[in-house]
């Protein structure tokens, strides 16, 4: 282990010994340095993740980080692990922040579901806390604001319509469709009867700006704690993670994805799985990311609440449906016990912008 990974929990052990043995059938194909089939695997898990479940592999000196859905039930294409692949695949040559993937496996009967290996990056998380670097030191907070914005923007920048990410992605209608798809998530995970929902789902189906001129990759969950900075340069971003939600189309949904999660609070008595730093000071406001995202990208933002409004409509339906695997006991994170709370303060704030 590291200090980025710990032990594996209990509830969420795979078949190790079928996974050794697919990984030294397949893995030398990729010539990997440090690469010994003969070693002993070794497992660690990445804890911070809230759904996918992800280990670091050892063999020898070579390092493999495996993705797989989470256990049990999951909602009709939700944690497409062969769609992520092939999203990586197409990405990584032309925005070489997102991993390398090594390798997709089909044969659900391995470790009991479609999963992939990539590349291991090396860098900072920062999401309840903040390394020492930037700890007190507003300049350093700053940059590393700058980057994340910038990044957003660059990879807004590609060109998604060339081969082979055109094939991944159809822009005609995404918005509409993201609407139509988180709503229906809805309906299929709520516990309870949450009147604030409801509204806002009519809300945005009701106000759908028309489809951009110019599509973008959409990464789908860009964050903060999404990114891993430079261990010795905390404004240098090494990696963009989590693309389970990329796709083509509109690149402000984007945009009202890293407002959401940036302006999260957490509740007064205690930090959860949502809280964030960047409340702190020198991290950018809000009007500070929206003005520089808009002088690197030139696009029009004048229609960002919808965009806003949306994403927090989205993060209550995906904390809605961790709950929901929580209260059905297909995890006991106990990070997950107060999700039905976040969820109405979730849509609370949404209906607060409506």
């Amino acid at each position: 282990m590291d200090g980025e990974t710990r032990e594996v929990r209990a509830t969420e052990d795979l078949d190790w010994t079928a996974l050794a043995a697919y990984l030294r059938l397949h893995l030398p194909h990729r010539q990997l340095d440090g690469l010994d089939v003969f070693a002993d695997m070794k497992v660690s898990q990445f804890p911070g993740g809230h759904s996918n479940l992800t280990y670091l592999v050892r063999l020898g000196g070579a390092e493999v980080v495996i993705r797989r859905p989470p256990l049990g039930p999951i909602p009709p294409r939700a944690h497409d692990m062969a769609r992520e692949f092939r999203w990586l695949a197409a990405l990584h040559p032309v925005f070489p922040l997102a991993p390398r993937p090594y390798l997709l496996c089909e044969d659900t009967a391995v470790i009991g579901s479609v999963f992939y290996a990539m590349e291991r990056r090396h860098g900072i998380v920062v999401r309840h806390d903040e390394p020492p670097g930037l700890a007190d030191r507003p300049e350093e907070r700053r940059r590393v604001s700058e980057a994340i914005v910038d990044t957003l923007a660059d990879l807004h920048a590609v060109n998604a319509m060339a081969p082979p990410l055109a094939a991944l992605g159809k822009p005609q209608g995404f918005l509409m469709r993201q609407v139509r798809g988180w709503t229906e998530r809805w309906e299929r995970a709520q516990t309870s009867e949450i009147a604030d929902m409801h509204a806002l789902a009519g809300w945005l189906a009701e106000r759908l700006p028309p489809d951009p001129e110019q599509p973008s990759i959409v990464h789908g969950d860009f964050k903060l704690d999404n990114v891993l900075l430079d261990p010795l340069d905390h404004s240098r971003i090494v990696a963009v993670l989590d693309w389970e939600m990329s796709a083509i189309g509109d690149p402000l949904v984007d945009l009202g994805i890293l407002l959401a999660y940036w302006t999260l609070t957490a509740p007064a008595d205690r930090h959860d799985a949502l809280s964030t730093v960047t409340g702190r000071p020198g991290w950018f406001t809000p009007d500070r990311i929206l003005d520089r995202y808009a002088g690197r990208s030139g696009r029009d933002l004048s229609n960002i609440r919808f965009y806003q409004v949306f994403a927090l409509f989205k993060i209550a339906v995906v904390i809605q449906q961790i709950f929901y695997r929580y209260t059905r006991r297909q995890t006991d994170d106990p990070r997950f016990a107060a999700f039905g709370e976040r969820v109405t303060s979730l849509a609370r704030e949404a209906v607060s912008l409506t």
